[in-house]
């Protein structure tokens, strides 16, 4: 099979992560870089390797027909007009989270794609990291039983320390605690306990803190979720707190417990008065180079090269995520219970 060419909308930040992980994977090449900033195409193709063209017309790099598929790392308020042109320029597209900021462009989304009839890969790469891939594995061999009870919560303080903290304290762009970030923790909360929610109640907060005074948002919130079969969960969204990175997982079965990287198993016969330890990488820092980004995309590129949607993180289950996300939000938005 020969090399995907892969072209990249908007150089920050998150696309330093996105070329070397996409290179590395061995399918495909980033040949095009789209930014608003100038790039100098001898820079970009010194530091990441092959020949990058640089472009700032995106409808001149969606029209170059040898590019196949297109990562977006732009501005969050951005990804909806920049998925809708690339799915109707045909490209195959990854979206960086979140997905957009609000459901009416989270549904123009859909429909371009739908009807462009591309693949998509959403970068909730979480799903394909150790940790998650070894918690996933215990609930499929069913050591846990069935799970009634799941706790999954994303500490991360986003102050004037971290890079993101530039742009993120805006409404416009960070959107909420959940959008910004807790939505990693959310999705890998419905990846453990299936994706049929019916409700949820989400309250929020904000730090008293001067340091996360710039914020246009609240950015705490705690949302519970009420799913079709009975059981219950909670998702906690944490972005102004002083501690160590810390992505909190714990879940509770009929046959066992997790806790992060130790359970319990009845089936196994475990000591109950003590943890077991799984062997697993956990999530354990915010920076985008320390994501398992190559993992996930080697995933989608195997999946275009079959012609098969990508499993775990395509548009359709990223979207439902989003779906619950914003119901939270407006729950926490109006102090009610949202049905979905």
């Amino acid at each position: 099979m020969k090399k995907l060419n892969v072209g990249i909308i908007g150089y920050g930040w998150v696309a330093t992560a996105h070329i070397p992980a996409i290179n590395a994977t061995g399918r495909a090449q980033v040949t095009a870089v789209y930014s608003s900033r100038p790039q100098d195409p001898a820079e970009l193709s010194a530091k990441h390797g092959g020949r990058i063209a640089s472009y700032t017309d995106l409808d001149a790099m969606l029209a170059d027909k040898s590019i196949d598929v297109v990562s977006i790392c732009s501005m969050p308020s951005l990804h909806a007009q920049h998925v809708i042109a690339a799915a109707k320029a045909g490209k195959q597209i990854i979206i960086e989270k979140p997905l957009a900021m609000n459901a009416r462009d989270l549904a123009a989304m859909q429909i371009a794609v739908r009807k462009a009839g591309v693949k998509t890969c959403v970068c909730f790469e979480c799903r394909y990291s150790s940790q998650f891939l070894a918690t996933k594995a215990v609930i499929d061999q069913g050591l846990l039983g069935q799970i009634h009870y799941g706790e999954v919560d994303y500490y991360h303080g986003i102050g004037p320390w971290y890079g993101q903290f530039r742009w993120n304290t805006f409404k416009k762009d960070g959107g909420s605690a959940l959008l910004t970030a807790g939505c990693h923790a959310l999705d890998a909360l419905l990846l453990c306990m299936g994706d049929d929610v019916v409700e949820v109640t989400s309250y929020d907060t904000k730090s008293r803190s001067k340091t996360f005074a710039a914020y246009e948002y609240t950015t705490t919130s705690v949302t519970l979720l009420k799913f079709r079969n009975g059981t219950v969960g909670k998702c906690a969204a944490v972005v102004d707190c002083f501690q160590p990175y810390y992505f909190h997982t714990h879940l509770v079965g009929s046959e066992g417990s997790l806790l992060d990287n130790k359970f319990h198993s009845q089936k196994l016969g475990t000591n109950k008065a003590h943890w077991s330890e799984l062997s697993m990488k956990m999530l354990d820092s915010g920076d985008v180079s320390d994501h398992p980004y190559q993992t996930q995309f080697d995933a989608f590129f195997r999946a275009l090269e079959q012609g098969k949607e990508m499993p775990l993180t395509n548009l359709t289950a990223a979207a439902r995520t989003h779906e619950i996300l914003f119901a939270a939000d407006k729950s926490a938005a109006t102090g009610k219970p949202v049905k979905l």
